[in-house]
């Protein structure tokens, strides 16, 4: 049994010691969550316990303010969004209680994550079944508040069925325990002289003497997913209300509240056994029409999950790195498709009973392909495209908004084909377009029109829409809200939904709770019109300005600042992998992930135009900022953070000049140089104490931190005595070798001439330069540009002959395919496509020609065993595979490691300021892993600082791919 040592709480208000952060940059980082709101809180907070959680009810009640409890922010809503105190659980409460594998049970606080709660429950075969889209970053606490459900809801249904009980503080400050009771223990609650006993004989009386009206006005009881006010409907299924029914317990109420009646402080939840065996079947449609009737007929099987997928998701997935890999499945060019997937204990059944829907869909013509998966693999890369749905939805361009508003209804699943079918019609009528996908096995679709809400008049048309939304589903007695709330977009329309007299008796339920309505007012009750406090607000225009770059995938500058939907996928755990966002997942701190830094860019940019180049709050924001890239691939809307942070650099040391310790970071090549003039001498000086003390004094290097040493003989000599000669039958090939290599690594250089001399390629005379990557890193990108502008007529006289650009170090070689794109004028723009289309690292190279180069290379690892960490940039901009490819063309076994962001990251990892959180990155995952490598094993990176990162932390050398493909 799982145990931790937090399990046992102590209550008394003087252990408490709360603190309300007031200043700007913390408020402006909770001013909104993954919704179309935007409200500058009054203070944040980050209570550990119950006793906080009393001390801030008691303060706001006090100062006359409001409590907003938030998680990971990804409520679509606007529930997390507030003008009062925002307490962000996330950081503190987020202990696994305990696990109680024979009750099939796990007491957590709110702040624990849903996939961290299933690694630990896997431990026991047990699982918590709700499973959303966000699941490696949303947390039990939200899911209690929007009454969360996801793709296998027609097995689990919602988290209300699997919460058992809601240990919470109230509007008062006191603390209560909400669970099943019986008769005789409810009536011993209703005894209680204090704000619980009296919650009891007042929720008691309402739904005795309502019951009839409730059930007539909520949504149909065949909707598994039913967010509607206040589920009053469920509390009057239970004992006494109904007879014989299940035990009265109010943490049902609980869930789906939104943290309108009280604050969680630990759940007891409910655990499933995990299937052992899995089968996916995928058909796919012409029309979204045979879609929905094909569902009708699929939960007729039983499966575990239907989910759809249309046309707008899938085109959305082949500009996305991460999600072009897992469209493998794909045949043709669908119009939707449905994920529908069987589990058991048995393999062979769940894989007959998927083949037998496939044959009886094809016998009712309802699809064409019907792909049928059973690898564990390939299912998951299947699951990971349609969860990264929602939020490359939320990440297309300005011209295609897809706002959050009518995205959440819920019918029975028989209704769907007309459903859809009326929907279509409501699309006409507004003259836009929608997106389809999501459970259609309970009738839920997560429909999301088209409105650019920089437009006045698109609002405007978005709300009457919603109101004829609201109509229709009305008419189908269906839901508003399946799993995402009512927040602040839907809450205005309840009423209609319910009628004035349920409506009153949902208001009643919120004066019942907290009379002061001091909990997360303005949500599900008394809510604005959904048109205010809006984060793309017509009137806040972000004025024009003069940038570095061009910003011409986003179309701009300001259509940059606006990339980020709040969706947080920048918010997961190391231990959920991904490399995104290295220091938000050593420091767990909102300013330092992707979604904190674009809301503090987007607000200061709003508000203050040119002059937030100045921002003491941005810079703030962009100190841990590793500029690994990770954003511009992992994030569904692509931001990259990188970039916006070099574009906000040079402008900040355009108006306050940089420190020779940044000038010396920008550009280093001089001083590498005169010290490679004498590298023996230089690598004593390096070494020594005396040394370090004018290293750290003049360069702020951390004395912890080795430098790389110098080679006797750089490349740019080596290469002298290297020959390229006899007839050559290969690729024409010119070598870029930046300046670290050169003087440091040349050894990789000379393995990278060999191979390529080996694969037969003729080789010409080799490049050695920077591109200006550090001059980017550091913020002076301008300067970057005199490297362009010097190596672009080198570089397109050989791309013009067809001449390949073959480089050693990923991120200055990719440099020439990623920022050179948006450095150089319009009338160098074709010369530098040109430049990036004939620019390869090594492994792509490999790749490219892999039938001819197989020969020569396949008997060159002789089945040994290569473990891979990867460049950051590798990851964002090109992918594993060329690496992964090449390897196994040359013989050996590569082990792609998932070790995240080595934490070196050029410069960051070399100064004191930022060398611990450095160190800490790489403990994470990357230094243990290597750690536990096999003793015979490889071990492969291709950076320059990924080596050395790797080679501090552990002691171990690693190969670039160019020494493992020539052979050791």
């Amino acid at each position: 049994m799982y145990f931790s040592s937090k399990a046992i709480q102590h209550f008394s208000m003087s252990e408490s010691s709360l603190i309300i952060y007031s200043d700007t940059l913390t408020r402006r980082l909770y001013a909104n969550d993954a919704s179309m709101y935007e409200e500058l809180p009054r203070g944040v907070c980050f209570p550990d316990t119950a006793e906080d959680l009393a001390k801030l009810v008691h303060i706001a009640a006090a100062d006359k303010t409001s409590i907003t409890a938030r998680a990971a922010g990804t409520s679509l809503a606007g529930q997390t969004t507030g003008n009062g105190i925002i307490a962000d659980i996330s950081k503190k409460m987020d202990e696994i209680l305990w696990i109680d594998p024979d009750l099939k049970q796990a007491k957590v606080e709110p702040g624990v994550i849903r996939d961290a709660l299933n690694r630990e429950a896997a431990k026991f075969g047990l699982l918590f079944g709700p499973d959303t889209s966000t699941t490696n970053r949303c947390m039990i606490g939200g899911m209690i508040g929007n009454n969360s459900a996801g793709s296998f809801s027609i097995k689990y249904g919602s988290t209300r069925e699997h919460v058992i009980s809601i240990e919470a503080v109230l509007a008062d400050g006191s603390l209560a325990v909400f669970e099943p009771l019986s008769e005789e223990e409810l009536y011993e609650k209703m005894s209680l002289n204090n704000l619980e006993g009296s919650i009891y004989r007042e929720m008691l009386h309402l739904l005795q003497e309502n019951k009839e009206k409730i059930i007539e006005a909520f949504p149909h009881p065949d909707i598994k997913r039913r967010n509607t006010g206040y589920a009053l409907d469920k509390l009057c299924e239970m004992h006494p209300i109904t007879p014989g029914g299940r035990p009265f317990n109010l943490s049902e109420l609980l869930c789906g509240s939104e943290g309108t009646l009280a604050l969680t402080v630990a759940a007891v939840l409910n655990l499933e056994k995990i299937q052992p065996h899995k089968t996916l079947i995928i058909p796919h449609f012409h029309s979204l029409e045979d879609a929905m009737k094909a569902t009708v007929l699929a939960v007729e099987h039983h499966p575990s999950a239907v989910e759809l997928i249309d046309k707008t998701v899938l085109d959305a997935t082949k500009g996305n790195l991460e999600q072009e890999r897992n469209r493998f499945f794909l045949q043709d060019d669908p119009d939707c498709l449905l994920i529908i997937e069987f589990d058991g204990d048995d393999a062979t059944q769940t894989l007959n009973k998927a083949q037998y829907l496939g044959k009886e869909l094809a016998k009712a013509g309802l699809g064409y392909a019907f792909p049928t998966l059973s690898d564990s693999e390939e299912m998951k890369r299947v699951w990971e495209l349609r969860k990264a749905g929602l939020g490359l939805l939320m990440g297309l361009s300005d011209d295609a908004k897809t706002p959050s508003f009518a995205e959440d209804t819920a019918v029975r699943v028989v209704d769907l084909p007309n459903y859809v079918a009326d929907f279509k019609k409501l699309l006409k009528k507004y003259n836009t377009t929608c997106v389809f996908y999501a459970h259609a096995s309970v009738g839920e679709l997560h429909l999301r029109p088209v409105f650019d809400l920089g437009k006045p008049e698109d609002i405007q048309r978005m709300k009457a829409m919603m109101e004829d939304v609201a109509l229709l589903v009305k008419s189908y007695r269906g839901s508003l809200s399946g799993e995402h709330g009512d927040g602040r977009n839907r809450a205005p329309y309840i009423e209609l939904m319910v009628g004035s007299e349920v409506m009153e008796l949902l208001r009643k339920v919120k004066d019942i709770w907290d009379p002061q309505h001091v909990l997360n007012p303005g949500k599900i009750i008394d809510a604005p019109p959904m048109d205010t406090n809006l984060r793309h607000n017509p009137e806040k225009q972000i004025a024009k300005m003069d940038t570095v770059f061009s910003w011409r995938r986003e179309k701009g500058f300001h259509a940059a600042l606006e990339l980020c939907n709040g969706a947080g996928v920048c918010q997961k755990r190391a231990e959920s992998g991904g490399t995104m966002c290295p220091s938000y997942m050593a420091t767990l701190e909102e300013i330092d992930s992707t979604r904190g830094r674009a809301n503090v860019f987007r607000q200061l940019f709003t508000e203050k135009g040119p002059e937030a180049f100045a921002s003491e709050e941005v810079k703030e924001a962009l100190k841990l900022c590793l500029s690994c890239k990770a954003c511009k691939s992992e994030c569904p809307a692509n931001v990259d953070m990188a970039k916006m942070k070099a574009e906000f650099m040079q402008g900040w040391n355009d108006r306050h000049g940089m420190s020779f310790v940044s000038t010396f970071w920008v550009n280093p090549f001089p001083f590498l140089k005169l010290g490679a003039l004498f590298p023996s001498i230089s690598n004593v000086i390096a070494s020594s104490e005396p040394g370090k003390f004018v290293m750290s004094h003049f360069t702020d290097l951390h004395p912890d931190r080795s430098l790389p040493p110098f080679a006797k003989t750089p490349f740019s000599k080596e290469l002298k005595r290297l020959k390229n000669e006899g007839a050559k039958n290969g690729p024409e090939v010119v070598m870029l070798v930046d300046p670290f290599t050169d003087l440091h690594q040349p050894h990789v250089a000379v393995a990278t001439w060999k191979l390529l001399d080996r694969l037969g390629c003729t080789l010409h005379k080799s490049i050695i330069a920077d591109t200006g990557r550090t001059k980017i890193s550091g913020g002076q990108p301008k300067l970057a540009r005199n490297n362009l502008n010097d190596l672009l007529p080198v570089l397109s006289s050989y791309a013009k002959r067809d001449v390949f650009i073959v480089g050693i170090e990923p991120s200055e070689l990719l440099t020439l395919r990623d920022e050179f794109k948006d450095l150089c004028t319009d009338e160098q723009l074709e010369t530098v496509n040109l430049v990036a289309k004939k620019a390869f690292l090594v492994e792509e190279f490999i790749k490219k020609f892999a039938d001819s180069f197989a020969p020569m290379l396949s008997t060159i690892g002789k089945g040994r065993k290569v473990y891979v960490h990867g460049h950051c940039y590798v990851k964002a901009l090109t992918g594993m595979s060329s690496l992964k490819k090449a390897l196994e063309i040359s013989g050996y076994i590569p082990v792609l490691m998932d070790t995240g962001c080595c934490g070196m990251a050029g410069s960051f990892g070399y100064k004191k300021e930022t060398y611990e959180l450095s160190q800490q990155i790489g403990q994470q995952r990357l230094f243990p892993k290597v750690n536990e490598m096999e003793k015979d094993a490889l071990l492969c990176t291709h950076g320059f600082s990924c080596h050395h990162q790797i080679k501090d932390g552990t002691g171990m050398y690693s190969y670039h791919p160019a020494e493992l493909l020539v052979g050791l």
